[in-house]
């Protein structure tokens, strides 16, 4: 099939270059010219495992085609899906959908055929409604259908998660349309179950729905985490005890930061946002959302009293500062105002990262990124583990240091306690 992908951005490049690979002509659309002619070269602008090999190997098939004329994209592909942003309004919780619509304007005016016009980009319940309002103006009723396919693709696991789904949602109530998407997801979905149709305002839905649950597992276990503490319990124990119940799982079920990133704060946000519309009032989940951002201040007043509140030239090393390890994302990530607190306070910070120096920290004068573990650690007074990435799991802390009396503060709680105490390391976890 030939397939339209409005949007390079994350979900719009990884499902376009995964849909190219499993045999279809993929034209990705976007408006930055430099980000088009960036990618006609190879350049991939977001970290994620896999992916540029794939990328690299559709285009030079033409398999894979990048393009700033959606208007030619559009009229050679039979599906056009929309994969623009749709960040938080600010100083609001409501979701920014200006980009959807105005794609869908100018679809308006293209589409002259019968077009499957898909949402991937994640939106609130009756946003396809009113996506479709807009199409219709084409008169003809027959030349759309509108239809919703929420992404869940994990960053730092995507291409996998492509190409073995947990599920496929298609929402839309036309057979034909049902038809054609199940159709070009055959190659993906392994058995029926897999795939699953229901109305497009349900699959709207099921995408909050599914990442507010996540999130809630995510703020309950880091709940538990500070009453283990009080009580002398190793959380991870509670998590390993807990996770073995089927009915319960053991994924997201790990203390630590915050949760961060592109999905869930602003997704448990707009759907907050969405039941104050519909006068529906969902405590749990606005507990949920507050309790984690409380929880960036909670650990962060906890470098106090590790540190006992002597801040002065003070030097702090974080390894990993983005939100999960395979990613180069920092958007939300509980390292931003970790290091800008420890800045302000007089520390020297410096950190290390895998995916690279962050912009994030450019301005902050003591803040200085290190191409390597080695010389982050050096002589430091408190290593943070903020992200952990593989290669932080097996460290020789003693040899990367070559100080005494250095703390470390592990929030993932990827080392062993006991290890650390019989190598007379100094080791605060997360609930424990």
């Amino acid at each position: 099939m030939k397939l339209c992908m409005i949007g390079t951005g994350y979900v719009g490049l990884v499902s376009g270059v995964c849909f190219s690979d499993i045999g279809n002509t993929v034209y990705c659309v976007d408006k930055d010219k430099n980000k088009i002619i960036s990618l006609n070269k190879g350049i991939v602008p977001i970290y994620e495992p896999g992916l540029e090999e794939i990328l690299k190997r559709n285009h030079k098939k033409k398999k894979l085609i990048f393009t700033t004329n959606l208007e030619e994209a559009v009229n050679k592909s039979d599906i056009i899906f929309i994969c623009v942003g749709t960040p938080t309004k600010k100083n609001s919780n409501s979701a920014d959908l200006r980009y959807v619509y105005n794609v869908a304007k100018d679809l308006n005016k293209i589409i002259k055929k019968y077009k499957i016009v898909v949402t991937k980009s994640t939106v609130p319940v009756t946003t396809g409604d009113k996506i479709e309002n807009i199409l219709l103006k084409l008169k003809n009723k027959k030349l759309v259908d509108v239809v919703s396919n929420p992404e869940f693709l994990r960053e730092g696991e995507a291409v996998r998660d492509f190409v073995f789904p947990d599920r496929v949602i298609i929402g839309t109530e036309s057979n034909k349309a049902n038809k054609i998407l199940k159709s070009l997801y055959l190659p993906i979905i392994k058995n029926e179950s897999k795939y699953f149709r229901t109305s497009r305002r349900g699959a709207e839905m099921i995408k909050y729905a599914s990442n507010a649950f996540l999130a809630t597992k995510i703020s309950f276990i880091n709940e538990l985490a500070n009453l283990s503490e009080k009580t002398n319990v190793d959380i991870k124990d509670i998590s390993l005890g807990m996770g073995m119940d089927k009915r319960i799982g053991d994924r997201f079920l790990r203390a630590g930061p915050a949760y961060g990133g592109s999905c869930f704060p602003k997704d448990t946000r707009a759907l907050l946002d969405t039941a104050n519309k519909f006068n529906t009032n969902l405590s749990i989940i606005k507990t949920v959302v507050n309790f984690n951002n409380n929880r960036k201040l909670f650990l962060t007043k906890k470098i106090d009293k590790i540190l006992k509140n002597k801040f002065k030239n003070k030097i702090v090393t974080f390894l990993g500062v983005t939100f999960k390890p395979n990613t180069d994302d920092m958007r939300e990530a509980s390292s931003i105002p970790m290091i800008k607190y420890l800045h302000k306070k007089g520390c020297k910070i410096r950190y290390y990262d895998p995916s690279g120096k962050k912009k994030e920290f450019d301005h902050l004068k003591n803040v200085r990124f290190h191409k390597n573990i080695s010389s982050s650690c050096l002589k430091s007074d408190l290593i943070i583990l903020h992200t952990e990435w593989n290669e932080f799991r097996l460290l020789n802390f003693k040899k990367l240091v070559q100080k005494n009396n250095f703390i470390i503060y592990d929030l993932r709680n990827i080392y062993s306690p006991k290890k650390m105490k019989k190598n007379n390391l100094k080791y605060f976890g997360i609930g424990r």
